[in-house]
């Protein structure tokens, strides 16, 4: 089977050259391109591709303009490829937003550092998007909130008791969130396993922002724990993303820096092109980012095994560890060096994935103990670690 392909660019060239290098997979063809946002939804409603790859920025009609009416009329995977800039994150996040499912570095030197890997890679990526085609659905997507319009400056939050009648116990916003939250559930959690708890690890590749903002969003403002996250993400778009995240959630959401001494309820998000570690106790942690040349073999930087192995060795089996959406299988040995140590491992599951590498690789070497829809996730966290 040969997946469709709509390329959409208003340069010449490098509609010419993306053309190219995906007609070169034999499981991949291009059967048509677009100059502008505009004929990009002409095309899509003409040609039903698998797969639409979408410029940024086009006369007419833009490509996030274009991504929202494609999602709206006849869904389909929409592949983003963007500029490695600060206004390049913003608008590859706002295209996320909008309903695209991945992205990839515009300039593909950027994407890998030999030629024929970068061509790989943009060729896993469509053929993965394609095979998500069959699951989307139109569903029309509330405006997003730019990152630039912060959030009011909320005043500093008293100490909360776990009966505090302004805000209720974490197990009581548990079901407040089970009740708010739509779609089918794969496993939802009636009681918490009474495990004590110190952290909260999340880690994600593609598909991943979206992921991440739908959990994050339903966490308390009291939430009782540090929260680790491993998104893979370029060096540009990991402060851009924990700066949109910070301004949606009601915790404190930052990329982390070397030397931040771990506070519970902030969420770190691991900086782009980099390494974070813990180091400490689970009382006194302070976080350490490496970007050394030791790290050169290293596939992912971020990497979710990394992070999430010296998570164990700070917080021992204290710990809820949760694989998300994503190609590959980092994390794996991550999660299985955590769940030695006690930690429970949960899985995103495959029906609610943009791509279900990462945790099928967890689940299928028997790590993780449960999958869950992503609708389901926010309020299982709640409600496993209100004990």
């Amino acid at each position: 089977m040969r997946y469709k392909v709509l390329v959409v660019d208003d340069s010449t060239f490098f509609r010419r050259r993306v053309t190219e290098l995906l007609n070169q997979d034999p499981g991949l063809e291009v059967v048509g391109q677009a100059r502008n946002g505009q004929e990009a939804i002409e095309q899509a409603a003409k040609l039903q591709p698998d797969v639409i790859t979408m410029d940024v920025e086009m006369p007419v009609m833009d490509g996030i303009s274009a991504v929202r009416r494609i999602m709206a009329e006849r869904p389909t995977p929409v592949l983003m490829f963007s500029s490695l800039t600060h206004d390049g994150a913003q608008a590859t996040l706002d295209a996320l937003d909008a309903g695209a499912l991945d992205f990839l570095p515009k300039r593909f030197e950027d994407i890998a550092k030999e030629r024929n890997e970068a061509i790989s890679l943009l060729q896993q990526r469509v053929k993965a998007l394609a095979r998500r085609r069959a699951f989307l659905r139109p569903t029309p997507r509330p405006e997003f909130i730019r990152s630039e319009t912060l959030r009011p400056e909320p005043s500093k939050p008293q100490p909360l008791r776990p009966d505090s009648p302004r805000t209720g116990s974490l197990l009581g916003q548990a079901r407040e969130a089970a009740g708010r939250v739509g779609g089918a559930s794969v496993t939802r959690l009636t009681r918490s396993s009474g495990k004590r708890y110190g952290a909260l690890a999340i880690g994600s590749s593609t598909g991943g922002p979206v992921a991440l903002q739908n959990i994050l969003t339903q966490l308390p403002e009291n939430f009782p724990y540090p929260i680790f996250l491993v998104q893979h993400m370029p060096g540009t778009f990991t402060s851009a993303f924990a700066a949109r995240l910070n301004n949606l959630c009601k915790i404190t959401v930052k990329e982390a820096s070397n030397g931040d001494l771990v506070k519970p309820g902030c969420a770190y998000l691991a900086p782009g092109g980099k390494q974070m570690l813990l180091e400490g106790s689970a009382g006194q942690s302070r976080i350490r980012i490496l970007d050394d040349s030791s790290l050169e073999n290293i596939t992912y930087k971020p990497s979710v095994d990394i992070t999430f192995e010296s998570i164990a060795k700070v917080y021992s089996g204290n710990v809820l560890g949760v694989i998300l959406t994503g190609m590959g299988a980092d994390g794996r040995e991550g999660c299985r060096c955590l769940k030695q140590h006690g930690a429970l491992i949960w899985a995103q599951d495959e029906k609610s994935c943009v791509v279900y590498g990462m945790p099928q690789a967890v689940a299928a070497a028997g790590i993780s103990s449960a999958s869950m829809a992503l609708d389901d996730i926010s309020a299982n966290i709640l409600m496993e670690m209100s004990a």
